[in-house]
């Protein structure tokens, strides 16, 4: 009797690209069958809280609030190698944004998001307003904020829209400590048992490896998810996010995680230290 396995993720082409595989049956997954759920990433946090999901994609910021329930998978990383949700503003950036941003309202995708946790760790002194990811370019061009917190394809498309650039939390990151900024990841839920948990291992990273291997499909498929950016935007964010990072987190990549949860409790975002733990 095939087990279901609920997986979520976000609607996103780069989620999309990752998943291709299992969505598509290119893989055979033995007695388990996965069935695919789309939401964008703030509800996954939330719903992630309940245990509902046997798998699914969060942010790394959302795992502190998770890790008892739910062990983080070595595949299946979102990590921005120097770049990452990016804080832009209708004026030029001036000379000191972080001294700039002091008391401003920012709209944000979520409080568990790590564009939010970055966004504390580089200046706690702001007023955040939650604001639907693809809403925020809007709110920020109608008054509603001063500077939107940019996350997904807007990252690639801002200034073509009238924004400029005040930071790059990513780069900022990688500058102050020499590691990518680990954005998302895929949890399982620890019920499932050491057995199932490996073989859901396998199955993603076989899903991200075959998306790779088989990068023209993989990509019209993830086309169905860009939000209107076009083919070539779409190739570029699928190569910013799912990479060798995506396949293993790797010694960095799992460097890169734990300073992030450490910095948000010693910074008070947090409430306890986590131990984070890999599967896979």
């Amino acid at each position: 009797m095939p087990q279901t396995i609920h997986v979520a993720h976000s609607p996103d082409s780069d989620d999309a690209f990752m998943f291709y595989a299992l969505a598509d049956h290119k893989l055979d997954t033995g007695n388990l069958e996965y069935v695919h759920e789309l939401s964008d990433i703030e509800s996954l946090n939330q719903r992630a809280l309940t245990g509902e999901l046997e798998v699914s994609a969060v942010s790394i910021h959302a795992y502190a609030y998770l890790a008892d329930r739910y062990a983080l998978l070595a595949s299946g990383s979102s990590m921005g190698d120097g770049y990452g949700p990016r804080l832009v503003a209708l004026h030029p950036c001036p000379a000191d944004p972080r001294a700039a941003l002091k008391g401003k309202r920012v709209g944000v995708p979520g409080l568990r998001t790590t564009a939010y946790l970055a966004l504390k760790l580089y200046q706690p002194d702001i007023e955040a307003v939650v604001i639907p990811f693809d809403r925020i370019g809007d709110a920020v061009k109608a008054g509603e904020v001063e500077v939107g917190l940019i996350i997904h394809e807007g990252q690639l498309t801002y200034a073509e829209e009238g924004f400029h650039l005040w930071q790059d939390l990513g780069a900022w990151w990688m500058d102050d400590t020499g590691l990518p900024l680990p954005l998302g990841g895929n949890v399982v839920r620890r019920d499932l048992g050491p057995e199932v948990t490996a073989q859901i291992a396998r199955d993603l990273r076989a899903s991200i490896e075959y998306g790779l291997a088989h990068r023209a499909p993989a990509l019209a498929h993830a086309s169905r998810f860009n939000r209107g950016i076009g083919d070539e935007k779409t190739d570029r964010f699928v190569g910013m996010y799912v990479n060798e990072w995506t396949v293993d987190y790797g010694p960095r990549g799992r460097k890169a995680v734990q300073l992030l949860l450490d910095r948000a409790h010693d910074a008070g975002i947090i409430p306890h230290r986590v131990e984070v733990e890999f599967v896979g």
